[in-house]
Parts: C-alpha cells; structure tokens; sequence
C-alpha cells in the first residue's frame, strides 16, 4: 500500500514521501496513529494545500523536543526498588519506571521514548540510558538505581 508520511518516520522517510509499506503496517500502526495517509489522488492534493502547515507543526515539535533534550542532557534519575543483600532487584526498573520518574521532575516523558539497550535495569547501581523525544534528539542520561532503606 503507498502512503503519504505526514510526520517523519525513522527507518521509513521524511514528511511528504510517498513510500509503499506492507498492508498490516499502514492499517494497523500508520494509519490509526496519524503518521500516515493513504496516497490516493485526492489526499496527495489536499496535503500539497496542507504542506506548509505540517512542516511548521513539524517544526515546532522538533523545538520542543531539543528544549527537552537540553534540559535532559547529562542529568540523573534516582529510582529506589527494594534490591536483595546481594545488590539485585527483586523486579526490574523498566522503561515505564523511569518515564514516571522523569514526569514526576517536571519533565514529561512517554515510557515509548526511554530507550534501553541492555533491556531492563535489575541491579543497584548507576545505568546509562538514552531518551529519544524526537527522532532527531537522542540524550543520554544517568539512571541510579538505589536499594530502598527497610
């Protein structure tokens, strides 16, 4: 199925392109999210009349998502989990964890843009993990994982 990206999509392609993608991925995910729309000839018209007020909506989410990254940047995340003598958690901190972390500082994260590479945190200790508000902006930030005082 071709459709119109009215959002930059990583590993797909920029605002405006008209890309083919399979069936399932336009209806169940880019479609129902409004990253996408299907490249039929009326809406190729309708978002070359749109075009500049996308880009500027574009634009400015790409502002906030720096802004946010700034304020990101390099800073540190205490988390406290009840953690065995050994210093492992008894679960994980997990993406969600974190996010709420972050919102509960005045920083508003969605559990989807807190990346972490080596899966969920399950020891005591400091953890890198990147934030990704945008697909542009990728900060990394320290997460300390502290065992909770019985």
């Amino acid at each position: 199925m071709q459709v119109i990206l009215l959002e930059k999509v990583a590993k797909l392609g920029n605002l405006g392109d008209i890309v083919k993608v399979k069936d399932g991925y336009a209806r169940n995910f880019l479609i129902p999210t409004k990253l996408a729309r299907r490249a039929t000839d009326v809406a190729i018209k309708e978002f070359a009349e749109r075009r500049a007020e996308l880009e500027k909506a574009a634009a400015a989410k790409l502002a906030a998502a720096q802004a946010l990254g700034e304020q990101l940047a390099g800073s540190t995340v205490r988390i406290v989990q009840k953690a065995g003598v050994d210093g492992r958690l008894f679960g994980s901190v997990t993406n969600a964890d974190i996010a709420d972390a972050l919102t509960q500082a005045g920083k508003a994260v969605q559990k989807s843009q807190v990346r972490m590479p080596n899966g969920p945190l399950k020891t005591v200790g400091e953890h890198p993990v990147s934030v990704a508000p945008h697909g542009d902006v990728v900060v990394e930030l320290t997460v300390q994982v502290v065992a909770q005082a019985d």
